[in-house]
């Protein structure tokens, strides 16, 4: 069944971790994969989707009931539609604690309702699976090799195992799961208003960002926007980028700066639809920041890592695109979307290198280009080898 299925880096991670907990809790957005991820990595546990309406209500009548059927385990897919069950699953780990012997999926979303994770709080182990990353369409041979084309298509699974375009896949993977699943959480009235505001978000990719003039722009107040943007970061849609505050003799920007995790959803919500267009279109740059932002945090969720990713500002506008934290030393990176390199694009780094007398070893520059070279110690990286940075 699984036979064509694109291996994912997570398989190891969560190979590790079902030897020490009971369960194992696959969160990510919709369609990212959890479920394929569950049923290859476990095809002899019995499965069950909670989002089949007469199981959830078989579970919400007698959740008792329905875990002791299976008494060596089982997949519990999209478990955030009936919450109530992790308390239930604690009881039964309390009293058989065999490691791997639960494998829940579920959207981000269900962090957000109360109580969840203090119930499995020392029991459970969460993998966030994030959309295909470049290194697992490359090792299965369905990397395009053009960079603009790459985010056009975006990363999420059912793009690669069906004929459909991206644009259609885009546009009712907003109208189904987006705006319903979203809306619902939020209890949204005014469709039209939430769709102002993902566009509004798509538009500032790679921005500072700021809240009081997003809620400006979509009509809505302060505290509502505050409240989408939060949602949308729970539910693995959009990714804000904490800035790093070790302060070098410098006034720092304090402010996160917004990234989408996908760049097939953020062009589609832009309205692009050819590389071509991506290419000449302003937010370029930034897009392509958020694409290697979003295959680093993929990089580091598949290992079960925490991000430990930040980005670098001062009040006079010097700035760092990336700054990766590795032990006892960080990392600065440059983003650049061009294809031709230029000695310019480590101007910036240089002037890091002298605020933080950081050794040029640590310095990297990804680019839209092919070339894998070093300019005066500092590693210039090609698109398709972000994935070595982290």
């Amino acid at each position: 069944m699984f036979t064509n299925m694109i291996p994912r880096q997570a398989e190891a991670t969560l190979r590790r971790l079902e030897k020490g907990f009971p369960v194992l809790c696959i969160t990510g957005p919709r369609q990212s994969g959890k479920t394929t991820l569950a049923k290859s990595c476990y095809p002899d546990k019995p499965y069950i989707s909670l989002d089949n309406p007469d199981v959830s209500l078989l579970a919400r009548e007698d959740p008792r009931g329905l875990l002791e059927m299976y008494r060596e385990g089982l997949i519990l897919d999209e478990i955030q539609v009936v919450p109530e069950l992790f308390k239930y699953l604690k009881t039964a780990v309390d009293s058989d604690p065999r490691p791997g012997k639960y494998v829940v999926t579920g959207s981000q979303q269900f962090k957000l309702l109360a109580g969840i994770t203090e119930s499995l709080a020392g029991r459970a182990a969460f993998i966030n699976l994030l959309p295909f990353s470049i290194e697992e369409l490359e090792n299965a041979g369905l990397l395009l090799e053009d960079p603009f084309k790459v985010l056009v298509s975006g990363f999420y699974p059912p793009l690669y195992d069906r004929e459909v375009s991206p644009y259609d896949w885009y546009t009712n993977y907003i109208s189904t799961y987006v705006e319903r699943d979203l809306r619902s959480i939020l209890n949204v009235k005014d469709l039209s208003l939430f769709q102002t505001f993902l566009k509004m978000c798509a538009s500032r990719t790679g921005q500072i960002l700021n809240v009081n003039s997003l809620a400006l722009d979509c009509g809505i107040s302060h505290n509502t926007a505050h409240s989408w943007l939060s949602v949308l970061e729970t539910s693995g849609i959009i990714y804000l980028l904490k800035p790093y505050y070790k302060n070098y003799g410098k006034r720092l920007v304090k402010s996160p700066k917004l990234y989408f995790i996908d760049t097939g959803l953020n062009v589609r919500l832009l309205g692009i639809k050819t590389p071509e267009d991506l290419f000449m279109h302003p937010n370029r740059g930034n897009i392509f920041e958020s694409f290697v932002i979003s295959e680093l945090l993929k990089k580091r969720y598949n290992a079960g890592y925490d991000p430990d990713l930040y980005f670098w500002r001062d009040n006079t506008g010097t700035e760092i695109d990336l700054i990766l934290e590795e032990g006892d030393h960080v990392k600065a990176v440059e983003i650049k979307s061009g294809k031709t390199f230029s000695e310019s694009f480590i101007s910036g780094l240089q002037l890091w290198i002298k605020y933080s007398n950081t050794k040029s070893e640590h310095c990297a520059v990804v680019y839209a280009g092919t070339l894998s070279a070093h300019l005066k110690s500092i590693a210039i990286i090609p698109w398709n080898k972000v994935g070595t940075l982290a």
